[in-house]
């Protein structure tokens, strides 16, 4: 049997998700519809509105339901009505194509966002922004300061768009607590149905829709709603914010396939993480090489964000981390689930090690451990050594925060 640890690109929707989509496809109704069949088809509608609301801390009329993560994104950056967009150098294409004169913000070689750059990019002109930062990146699961990117740009009068759809049921989100105006999520992330998501609204932020058409989703996003998506979208969001501390455990399962690649470049390890994400370069066998054995084997992972890995080229999100193009075309993502087992952890490394003995030639430091010739090249020795400072953020809920792995 396979083994999927793909998860970051999209997780297999849970049992319960599927069973509330199968019984919302018997509702005949248009939920914008004021008779009897519409009615129930509403009252499905707003009940999943209430779900995703109680996951992140917001209110229900505040879930502006859309196609997915992408829509979301772009709903933020278009409805908000600033001209002036700031963005994170390492933020999804969905944030990063939204806007073509965009104004990007470094990050540091962990691959978190440059703090004193940000303010003094908000402070060099006083025209109403909007800034873009994610919660956690796709690729490596690094974790944001998002609380500290929302105090400065309110500071200087600017709104905040924050990405949660790699974040959201992984770790605890709270509205409040992280003080953003506008968070995206996607139902495919967590467990839901492929082709729903919602953006979530502070109290009082504007949005005008960009989407037109029937006034659905109280004219902030026209479009019949997708009454079957949506409620399998709820469905996923409640179980999900029940089993964080379930999902937590999956730290396990990275680090014992971290551990088990002794030497490699971990990529953001020094910055806190998604319990569930694993970034890790072995320089000398290029990532295209490694998923396809890898996919041979039966083992699923990926280079890169899901959304344009048939390019084959160096990550953007590794290139604005500083890490060199050798290194960052052998990385790989592995993203654990919530259905992944201890088994997938064991299956994973023994195929990557046979991969290695068949791809790589033994390094000097494996090959004086005595294990021979044919030993997978795991060694990192290259490039200076990662800033190894105590990361200024604190450690969100479900995340971490761990040293690479010894050369």
């Amino acid at each position: 049997m396979a083994v999927y640890l793909d998860h970051n690109a999209t997780t297999p929707m849970r049992p319960q998700a599927v069973a509330a989509m199968v019984e919302a496809m018997h509702v005949v109704g248009n939920a914008s519809s004021v008779h009897g069949f519409g009615r129930a088809a509403r009252a499905r509608v707003d009940g999943a509105r209430r779900q995703v609301a109680a996951l992140v801390g917001g209110a229900a009329a505040n879930v502006v339901f859309t196609s997915g993560g992408t829509e979301a994104n772009n709903l933020a950056l278009r409805g908000c009505g600033r001209r002036r967009v700031l963005v994170s150098a390492i933020e999804h294409d969905s944030v990063l194509g939204a806007i073509e004169d965009a104004e990007r913000i470094p990050v540091d070689a962990h691959g978190v966002v440059d703090l004193a750059a940000l303010e003094r990019t908000l402070a060099a002109s006083t025209e109403p922004a909007i800034v873009a930062v994610m919660l956690a990146n796709n690729e490596t699961g690094v974790i944001q300061p998002v609380a500290e990117v929302v105090r400065i740009a309110h500071r200087h009068g600017a709104l905040v768009a924050c990405d949660a759809v790699q974040a959201a049921g992984k770790i605890a989100l709270d509205m409040a607590a992280l003080g953003v105006d506008y968070l995206s999520l996607s139902a495919h992330k967590l467990g839901g149905p492929q082709g729903a998501g919602a953006l979530v609204l502070r109290d009082g932020a504007p949005l005008s829709a960009v989407q037109t058409g029937g006034g659905q989703e109280r004219g902030r996003r026209g479009g019949t709603e997708n009454v079957a998506g949506v409620v399998g979208f709820g469905a996923a969001v409640e179980i999900a914010g029940r089993e964080l501390d379930a999902f937590a455990r999956l730290a396990a399962l990275r680090d014992r396939v971290q551990a088990a690649l002794d030497g490699a470049r971990v990529l953001g390890a020094d910055a806190p993480r998604l319990p569930n994400t694993l970034n890790v370069a072995m320089p000398g066998v290029p990532a295209q090489t490694q998923i396809m054995a890898l996919d041979l084997a039966g083992i699923a992972v990926s280079a890169g964000s899901a959304c344009s890995s048939g390019k084959v080229k160096a990550s953007p999100v590794l290139r604005a981390m500083g890490v060199a193009e050798a290194d960052a075309g052998s990385a790989l993502r592995i993203s654990f689930g919530w259905n992944s087992t201890e088994d997938d952890a064991a299956r994973m490394i023994a195929a990557w090690m046979d991969v290695y003995r068949r791809l790589a030639s033994p390094s000097p430091r494996l090959r004086a451990e005595g294990r021979g010739k044919g030993a997978p090249q795991v060694g990192y020795g290259r490039g200076a050594p990662l800033d190894t400072a105590p990361h200024p953020n604190p450690i969100p809920a479900g995340g971490d925060r761990e040293r690479k792995t010894a050369a």
